[in-house]
């Protein structure tokens, strides 16, 4: 089936242990199979490199590969994890993609849930195993040292990165105009059809749809970070899946959500991250000092407590 000049159509799929979607402005003389087998393509290779769940992806190599040994990745994988770790340096090690023994050992990983909290013992075993600094890398030959242990998650930005790969491929594919999603990241490119901006709506964080603010997406990413998606209850206390490389433990301040926007959806996820791990004092600290469109949302005695950098109320405005 072709699809006419400036029509609209809605894509869907599953990818990384969620679901993408995507709506796209496409030309005369495309089919809609072709438009979806393409982006299903392209999330799929990304997953195939970036995979903590899929035992022979380029990245569970490298986290089973023998001590003291120099991994060649391929150019994405690579390009992605050089990313995470200079984000990882800039926030002090705060957000750090060294983090998978932890994120494994509470339980948020491809491993078991816990019955009970990780022991002292553990903890300090999976800890003994973190550090951004520890994967060396090798530019030039496009290899990461893998010391002995170390274990690299991108959950936090493969998704973002999965953005951005789809709207390249669309844009080379001939798209006038596009609003891709993959796991709640989205990036806009374009306006629809009658010229009006893509629009999108930040979720408030009680799970009941309801949104409290909507803006233009139009020629950006936003990428939103919240511990109300991803939590349980264990002995009593709530465990979130964001997990403090710092300390070892789930993050516990006041910190509900984090959006995030970017030119590009692989600064804008792992940006939610790092700010929920910051916490908003320091997060909106890091934010302004670089100029990033950081939206806090906040637990209080009062209900919901919103806090922002400039960027971000900028955008609001425009």
């Amino acid at each position: 089936m072709a699809i006419a000049t400036d029509a609209m159509h809605e894509l869907h799929g599953e990818t990384m242990g969620t679901t993408w979607s995507a709506r796209i402005v496409a030309p005369a003389g495309v089919s809609v199979r072709d438009w979806q087998d393409g982006v299903q393509r392209c999330l799929d290779e990304v997953d195939a490199q970036m995979s903590t769940y899929q035992p022979d992806s380029a990245l569970s190599r490298y986290n089973a590969a023998p001590a003291g040994t120099w991994q060649a990745m391929p150019d994405e994988c690579f390009a992605v994890i050089a990313h995470a770790l200079r984000l990882a340096r800039d926030t002090g090690g705060a957000y750090d993609p060294t983090v998978g023994p932890l994120v494994n050992l509470w339980g948020f990983g491809p491993e078991e849930r816990p019955e009970h909290q990780p022991s002292d013992e553990a903890l300090l075993a999976a800890r003994a195993s973190v550090g951004w600094w520890k994967p060396q890398l090798n530019e030039a030959a496009r290899q990461i040292f893998q010391p002995g242990g170390v274990y690299i998650d991108l959950s936090s930005i493969a998704k973002g990165h999965g953005v951005d790969r789809v709207g390249a491929w669309l844009d080379d594919a001939g798209a006038s105009a596009w609003l891709v999603e993959v796991g709640g990241e989205m990036k806009a490119h374009g306006t629809k059809p009658d010229g009006s901006p893509w629009r999108v709506g930040i979720e408030r964080p009680d799970g009941s749809g309801a949104y409290d603010h909507v803006l233009a997406l139009s020629g950006r990413a936003i990428a939103t970070s919240g511990n109300y998606r991803r939590h349980y209850t264990q002995d009593g206390a709530v465990r979130s899946h964001h997990i403090d490389p710092r300390t070892g433990y789930p993050v516990a301040h006041a910190v509900a959500s984090v959006s995030i926007l970017a030119a590009r959806a692989i600064d804008a996820d792992p940006l939610g991250t790092a700010m929920t791990l910051l916490g908003p004092d320091e997060g909106l600290a890091f934010a302004h000092a670089r100029d990033l469109a950081v939206l806090f949302v906040l637990h209080s005695e009062r209900g919901w407590q919103t806090r922002m950098s400039p960027a971000f109320e900028a955008a609001l405005r425009a």
